[in-house]
């Protein structure tokens, strides 16, 4: 698992340092994925940890939630995420119903919104992350993932066979 460091996080969330610092140690919003061992040790985040930042930012700033209040929706959100692939998360959205109760959606299917919530879409935010931690963007459906050659061979005994038929 790729972790980037303090600098890192403040980069990707906006945050200041002593913002990310104020959520991740001393109120315990959101822990960090590896504790500062010491003064001037940095902590280290993974991508789960830096998108439930930005996810806390948005509710802070665009609907001005008082984000302690929301410690165990943070809790249950980064149990969940530990046990989702980045990859399954693009073109979905995080609703947030209140409470702990929460669920990441396909935004067509709107019949499964069922109650008043918070919907935030979650691409501008994986994007981010993609280029940061050098994570897999989506494929268009039906077409497989391209990966780089490792190297081609040749086999001699096929070629063989194609000239003599080609000669013979």
């Amino acid at each position: 698992m790729q972790l980037v460091t303090t600098r890192d996080a403040t980069r990707l969330t906006g945050l200041s340092t002593e913002q990310l610092r104020e959520w991740t140690s001393r109120r315990a919003l959101i822990l960090p994925d590896v504790r500062p061992k010491g003064h001037g040790s940095p902590a280290r985040y993974s991508w789960q940890t830096i998108l439930l930042l930005r996810i806390a930012v948005v509710l802070r700033d665009r609907f001005k939630l008082e984000l302690h209040a929301h410690r165990d929706l943070f809790s249950a959100m980064r149990a969940g995420l530990a046990r989702t692939s980045f990859l399954s998360l693009w073109g979905k959205s995080l609703v947030l119903y209140g409470g702990e109760r929460w669920v990441v959606i396909d935004p067509r299917d709107a019949d499964s919104v069922i109650d008043d919530c918070i919907m935030l879409r979650l691409d501008p935010h994986l994007q981010q992350l993609s280029d940061s931690f050098s994570l897999p963007k989506p494929v268009v459906p039906g077409q497989f993932q391209l990966f780089p050659a490792l190297g081609v061979t040749a086999d001699t005994a096929v070629n063989d066979t194609t000239r003599r038929r080609r000669h013979g």
